[in-house]
């Protein structure tokens, strides 16, 4: 397993060892690896020749600086993590400096109106963070395969929107939520809560996973109330926003066809700390 922190030395070692029948596979990751990410990783080994694993925390991706702040961070661990899996790993642990030669701000992307739903409707800036990051990347490593969670699925959507409007020749992979054995889906995040708000947290999946039972049978805005007056019993828990969406577009919908498909995206507080979580519902 072989660590590199500035991007020259990566590039120039990808180079070296690789040929015209070499296929790349790239997770990238902001560290507090938990199994979600490795399974990414174990799906990469299985179907590339080279592996790379990015650890960097993107400053330009947080729009609240004590979030920037408190993002576990420990690189140790996640080195250990990996090892665990492979040792047949490249891994780029670059700094601030180094991926952003400093000038650490975000460019501008058009994703079609993507950006503007849910998360980015929160979290103002925050996919211009994630597109800039991700191209650099990109850039960087020259995958021929990105691997990335249906957990961020509208990031998920976004990196696809950007794969194609800007002619980056990389197959994107998108893999199953990862989730804990209550079902919360697994986040670094998870790391900042008690044992108690751990376990607590399992309401979010439960929630979806009624969401998806009273589709069929109920109107989005019927089910849109319950998911409303179910946390407003919760104690310590805040609902951020619940939407139905479009799959494609990500645009929120007030009534059901037989020709979309549908997801259901939630973002809950516990505490302070924000959980997201999604399912699909057709």
């Amino acid at each position: 397993m072989l660590i590199f922190d500035r991007q020259i030395a990566l590039i120039e070692h990808i180079k070296h060892i690789s040929s015209s029948k070499t296929t790349i596979g790239f997770v990238p990751t902001m560290g507090a690896l938990h199994e979600g990410h490795l399974s990414l990783v174990e799906n990469s080994l299985k179907e590339n020749s080279i592996t790379v694993v990015s650890i960097f925390v993107n400053p330009t991706q947080f729009n609240n600086p004590e979030d920037l702040e408190k993002y576990p961070k420990n690189l140790e661990s996640d080195l250990e993590k990996l090892k665990s899996v492979s040792d047949n790993i490249l891994i780029f642990a670059p700094n601030v400096d180094d991926i952003y030669e400093g000038t650490t701000i975000s460019k501008h992307f058009n994703f079609d109106g993507l950006e503007n739903q849910m998360e980015g409707k929160f979290r103002p800036g925050h996919f211009d963070g994630v597109g800039t990051i991700v191209k650099r990347l990109f850039e960087i490593v020259k995958p021929t395969n990105a691997y990335f969670g249906e957990k961020d699925f509208q990031q998920l959507q976004i990196i696809k929107k950007l794969v194609e409007k800007e002619n980056i020749p990389i197959n994107i992979v998108s893999c199953p939520i990862y989730r804990e054995k209550n079902g919360l889906a697994m986040s670094s995040r998870n790391e900042r809560l008690s044992p108690n708000e751990r376990e607590s947290a399992a309401i979010i999946y439960k929630i979806v996973l009624e969401v998806k039972s009273k589709f069929n049978s109920e109107s989005i805005s019927d089910i849109k109330s319950w998911v409303e007056h179910v946390f407003e019993n919760q104690i310590n828990f805040k609902l951020d926003y619940f939407e139905i969406a479009d799959e494609a577009t990500l645009l929120p919908c007030e009534d059901k066809t037989d020709t979309k498909k549908y997801r259901a995206f939630i973002a809950v507080f516990v505490n302070n700390i924000r959980l997201i979580d999604t399912i699909s519902l057709n």
